[in-house]
């Protein structure tokens, strides 16, 4: 008897167990779809480990999104062709960009609106022990891009009617951390850089050849799929998505970058001696008068 009731003690307990797994199995998958719907309802924007998304990371981190009132999820990618992919497949409203990747997007069929301009700039750094001073010396050298974006144009734009010894290599190299460590362990002749990376590339004396600055080229933007901004609950979000923004812009002018050396270092993999060699980068309002026009 007494064998009888610890059976069914024990048949019990496993009945007991096995309703709690199931239970909790349940409110897994609740949980899922909750949490699947509220990342359906925000607005999905892709951003990359560059100071040019300094704003969003900012408006996101300090909550400046969430007291407008928008929801806003950030995809936080280290390769701009991620970005696109997003952009393309629609599982993203909008990127922190450049205008040749938008232009690309353009023509195989993306429809893309662009919101304004970022303050985004590349250089174009060789590793200091190629010893090179002049284009016309990139002659058989390997140089890092991006097919289709701001660095593809760029190395076009100063080989154009350049005369070298041979051949140019240009070599995609998608992620803009992996760009950077190859430089920094002599695996290729140059590359082109952004803020921060362009920083850390300088500090290890490696030099710059040529400014997108200096070249009277614009070229970073802020894009939504033209598709989403048909919907007003979408319009209504990218309208106070801007509004944030640009508010983080006004803060990251007022207060300058040093003074948020914690978001540097968490969203751009960077570190404090970078930091204090920033140059001084005044932000650029994006406009939501596309959004208000439709």
């Amino acid at each position: 008897m007494k064998k009888l009731v610890i059976y069914m003690f024990a048949v019990l307990m496993l009945m007991g167990c096995g309703q709690s797994y199931e239970e909790k199995q349940k409110m897994t998958r609740a949980e899922q779809a909750r949490l699947k719907t509220q990342d359906s309802l925000a607005l999905k924007v892709a951003v990359l480990p560059t100071l040019d998304c300094m704003p969003v990371y900012l408006a996101k981190a300090h909550n400046m999104f969430d007291t407008l009132g928008v929801s806003v999820h950030l995809r936080m990618l280290n390769a701009q062709i991620d970005c696109d992919s997003g952009l393309i497949g629609g599982s993203i409203e909008g990127a922190v960009t450049d205008i040749k990747r938008v232009e690309q997007m353009r023509k195989k069929g993306t429809m893309l609106d662009v919101l304004g301009n970022t303050n985004a700039y590349w250089q174009l750094i060789t590793n200091r022990t190629a010893r090179l001073k002049e284009v016309r010396q990139l002659g058989d050298k390997m140089v890092a891009m991006t097919r289709y974006s701001a660095t593809d144009y760029l190395t076009d734009k100063v080989l154009k009617g350049v005369k070298t010894s041979a051949g140019v290599f240009q070599i995609q190299i998608n992620d803009v951390n992996v760009r950077l460590q190859m430089l920094l362990n002599n695996e290729i002749d140059a590359m082109w850089l952004s803020e921060p990376q362009a920083t850390t590339a300088r500090l290890y004396n490696n030099p710059v050849l040529k400014d997108s600055r200096d070249m009277n080229e614009t070229l970073g933007v802020v894009a939504f799929r033209s598709h989403a901004l048909k919907d007003r609950y979408r319009q209504k979000q990218v309208a106070l998505f801007v509004k944030g923004y640009n508010a983080a812009c006004d803060s990251l002018n007022k207060y300058g970058l040093r003074h948020y050396a914690d978001l540097i270092k968490q969203y751009c993999n960077t570190d404090d001696k970078t930091i204090k060699a920033l140059p001084k980068i005044k932000f650029i309002h994006i406009s939501d008068a596309r959004v208000k026009s439709r």
